[in-house]
């Protein structure tokens, strides 16, 4: 595999491991990615619930269980790591402001248009920021609004696909329609980042995201004009994954057909696993009884059927009763739970097999 270069900083291996919140992706996992030689990413998502301890305040716990741990990743790895900001969270600016001045060396933001991540970047600061897309129209807007304004273009840009686990940023009916997956929408954003390459003399690379799982997908998505592609889902059934044994487990014994699309609190499509919460969330047995975070901006406590903050911390420690599993839709391929070494191995071999085969199809 070819290398992944965003500005200064150079990943050897073209991989972007998605930054998964509640407590999913933090510092075991990106670190681990990291060493490996792919970019390993820690989800600022509900840092103030998990480091509670350290503040009773969720604002300031969130503060400081994000440079808790920034330093353990880089304690940890010798690669590089990465921080994944969501625009719809109430703590952005203070997540953003934390993980620059901790000299994080990526943001990545979606879930909403990062329109002004430049402003808080600081003099002399190094950290790269890269946005989450789901459209060429969004990458024009943020490349405009960021180059008018700030002086700045991203320094590479996500394109996320319908095939995401998570939030994902389309209509229900969208994510099922041919002209929205991520083989006819990345053509289209690298097309629209060239303009602003050429325009601007700088380098933008498109990292493909959603349902990226295997060698062999990053071998197309590379075919199709990505430098890189961000994976989620291949690495939660890792040892170092940061959820419990019951959450990389409830990815081994799901079906496809229990990969299912839910409305989030949030008021985003969402793609998750089918268990026995979301069964009673659907016979509207679960309503909030209080919103004790504050955590999204986009969440009202009269419309929710449920706390989305502790239905996912509930499901990272393992208590499925209580919460569950967003994942992609390829999710249900896991067979078993194995080391960030061998996984990226494993990635490599698939990878180097569909070459192969490619090749010997072309001779014949």
């Amino acid at each position: 595999m070819k290398n992944l270069r965003i500005g200064n900083l150079v990943a050897n291996v073209p991989i972007v491991q998605g930054g998964m919140g509640v407590g999913v992706s933090l510092s075991g996992l990106a670190s681990a990615v990291a060493n490996e030689g792919g970019i390993g990413v820690i989800s600022s998502a509900g840092l103030g619930l998990y480091y509670r301890n350290l503040s009773s305040d969720y604002i300031q716990a969130s503060i400081l269980g994000l440079k808790e741990e920034i330093r353990i990743a880089k304690s940890k790895a010798s690669g590089i790591i990465g921080v994944n900001i969501m625009v719809a969270m109430t703590n952005f600016a203070d997540m953003v402001e934390t993980a620059i001045s901790e000299k994080i060396d990526i943001i990545f933001s979606g879930a909403g248009l990062p329109l002004d991540l430049p402003k808080y970047l600081t003099k002399g600061s190094k950290t790269k920021l890269v946005p989450i897309v789901s459209s060429a129209r969004a990458t024009k807007i943020i490349c405009d609004k960021w180059s008018n304004l700030y002086n700045y273009l991203p320094d590479a840009i996500v394109v996320e696909g319908p095939k995401a686990g998570g939030h994902l940023g389309y209509k229900i009916e969208q994510i099922s329609n041919e002209n929205f997956t991520l083989e006819h929408l990345l053509p289209q954003i690298v097309e629209e980042v060239k303009f602003y390459e050429e325009k601007y003399d700088k380098k933008i690379p498109v990292i493909a995201a959603g349902g990226v799982y295997t060698g062999e997908d990053i071998a197309k998505m590379l075919e199709l004009g990505a430098s890189g592609v961000q994976m989620g889902s291949r690495f939660v059934t890792t040892v170092e994954c940061d959820a419990s044994e019951e959450f990389k487990n409830l990815y081994i014994q799901a079906k496809e057909e229990d990969l299912t699309i839910i409305q989030s609190p949030v008021g985003m499509p969402g793609r998750a696993i089918n268990n026995e919460f979301l069964d009673k969330v659907k016979r509207g047995e679960t309503q909030p009884k209080s919103c004790p975070f504050h955590c999204i901006k986009t969440c009202n406590i009269e419309n929710s059927p449920y706390c989305i903050m502790l239905a996912l911390y509930n499901a990272y420690k393992g208590n499925m009763d209580k919460g569950y599993a967003f994942a992609g839709v390829n999710a249900y391929r896991a067979e078993k739970i194995i080391t960030v070494k061998e996984t990226f191995a494993k990635i490599k071999e698939e990878f180097e097999n569909y070459l192969v085969q490619r090749l010997r199809l072309a001779v014949i």
